[in-house]
């Protein structure tokens, strides 16, 4: 969700892995990025979750120029 309104919701049962991540952004987050942000800039914020920082998930953010909010590890915003 943003400032531009909400994008798709994924519910994922069971473990979700590097790769398993990486298709939920392809199926979900791409095209609700395209859809609300229309090619203006955006930030994603996910977790440190392993999914989130494996560097096969890492690396693909990059080549697709995704930029990602900084975020640290155990984060009282997150873990309550």
């Amino acid at each position: 969700m943003g400032a531009c309104g909400m994008g798709s919701l994924h519910i994922w049962k069971g473990t979700i892995n590097a790769e398993r991540y990486i298709q939920v952004l392809e199926q979900h987050m791409l095209p609700s990025r395209r859809r609300l942000f229309q090619g203006r800039p955006c930030i994603l914020q996910h977790d440190n979750a392993r999914p989130h920082t494996a560097s096969i998930t890492t690396s693909w953010l990059l080549r697709r120029r995704i930029r990602v909010l900084k975020w640290p590890a155990c984060s009282p915003d997150l873990s309550p």
